[in-house]
């Protein structure tokens, strides 16, 4: 188990829905916040603002982490993940690199939201997608713009084959999510991950698996943060 936060924890990074210590160890404490995103009072995993707290948001978030995590894992899917600890909403990680300032990778098995906003000459909303896979760069001022493998190759950030060993760990880890919460009468509409590199350069799942990074239906309604962590661990 691990324990709280103390004073002798060094804080590296303050963001939205969490917050990052370093351990003595060299490992990673990460604290979840209830702090949840969105825009015109609707959670939304994709915005870039707080919208407000929503009690209980970080344990729901931490049980869907640990969850996912540790299926991850035993499926040999690389992940930073170590351990949590529910009764302080913290989980600890080893610690990983970033590609450039930050990466967002999305998984869309189903055309909605921005996705339709975009392409919505050529794309309907509810149009099944292939495990389409969109890469964004983390840069809020900006609006974490999408991004082309050969940009992110020719502006440093990735290689081509980085690019595609990231597209192939994203793919399995949202289709193993996908049939996990299918067997729950769940649909996974669309996920986004952070991604890292671990201290060998492999490419790794970062960050949390929670329903605050992913869009899942029941019987054709949205399905809330809150509600979704209860029916997946339930489900388990």
């Amino acid at each position: 188990m691990n324990g709280g936060v103390s004073s002798k924890m060094k804080l590296v990074y303050d963001g939205k829905t969490k917050a990052v210590y370093e351990l003595e160890n060299g490992n990673y404490l990460l604290k979840l916040k209830d702090d949840v995103t969105g825009e015109n009072g609707r959670i939304d995993p994709g915005a870039n603002t707080v919208m407000g707290k929503l009690e209980g948001m970080g344990n729901a978030s931490l049980r869907m982490t640990e969850y996912y995590f540790t299926l991850l894992n035993k499926q040999g899917l690389n992940t930073h993940f170590i351990s949590a600890d529910l009764a302080n909403n913290t989980m600890t990680v080893v610690p990983a690199q970033q590609y450039g300032k930050g990466i967002e990778i999305i998984c869309r098995f189903v055309a909605y939201g921005s996705f339709v906003r975009r392409y919505g000459l050529y794309a309907e909303n509810g149009q099944p997608l292939n495990s389409l896979v969109e890469i964004t760069l983390k840069d809020d001022s900006r609006g974490d713009p999408l991004i082309t493998d050969e940009a992110l190759a020719q502006l440093n950030i990735i290689t081509m084959e980085q690019y595609q060993d990231i597209k192939t760990l994203v793919r399995n880890v949202a289709n193993l999510i996908k049939t996990d919460l299918a067997a729950k009468g769940l649909e996974l509409y669309d996920i986004k991950f952070e991604v890292g590199k671990d201290p060998k350069g492999n490419v790794m799942i970062i960050d949390d698996i929670s329903g605050g990074i992913m869009r899942v239906f029941k019987d054709g309604k949205q399905v809330g943060p809150l509600e979704l962590a209860d029916m997946v661990i339930k489900g388990a």
